[in-house]
């Protein structure tokens, strides 16, 4: 794909009005992207700190992601090495009455994830995080939890590796599951530096 063009791509995504009357702070779709990536990040939506400085992953989720991948923010933010497309591409709000964010828009994937994959050629591993992208990516391969999706990464082969979502909200969820820690960020950080060449 000739580089203008995908430029075009990439204005078109981000000029994207779909569900605009939906989105309590306006759209804003937020992501990185480069024919030559050669790994993806797909998660579930900008939080509200991202939608306001437009970086993916600028705050502490994105700290403890970095962290797990063993990256500096040069490195991360490299878009000829990395490529970060959310499930849902602009921030959808919060959930009225409790903590936490509404869920990514549900016209977004299915309209721009093709486009987009299909003009990254170069990509070998895809990390999916929360089950929005696990949904969204592994079809009936993804089990009825996030834990035990993510306990089976070993049944998923090369192409991709399920995670849970970083978010200082889930620390309890890391307690209970010490082996996320201890068997899965290892093999996270082996891939990452066979990919990216680290």
């Amino acid at each position: 794909m000739h580089a203008n063009e995908f430029a075009d791509l990439l204005a078109a995504v981000r000029a994207c009005r779909l569900c605009s009357e939906h989105l309590p702070l306006g759209p804003r779709p937020i992501l990185q992207a480069s024919p030559e990536a050669r790994l993806l990040i797909v998660g579930q939506a900008p939080g509200r700190k991202v939608h306001a400085t437009g970086i993916p992953w600028n705050d502490p989720s994105g700290d403890r992601l970095r962290g797990w991948l063993e990256l500096t923010r040069d490195q991360f933010y490299d878009e000829t090495r990395l490529a970060i497309i959310p499930t849902g591409l602009c921030y959808p709000g919060k959930l009225p009455g409790r903590g936490g964010d509404r869920p990514p828009r549900p016209e977004c994937a299915p309209k721009w994830h093709p486009p987009l994959r299909a003009r990254l050629p170069n990509i070998r591993l895809t990390l999916l995080i929360g089950h929005y992208s696990q949904a969204y990516y592994l079809g009936e391969r993804r089990r009825a939890a996030l834990a035990t999706t993510v306990a089976a990464w070993r049944e998923l082969g090369q192409e991709f590796l399920p995670l849970p979502h970083p978010s200082p909200r889930n620390l309890n969820w890391f307690r209970r599951h010490p082996w996320f820690e201890a068997e899965v960020v290892p093999e996270l950080r082996r891939r990452v530096r066979e990919v990216l060449g680290n």
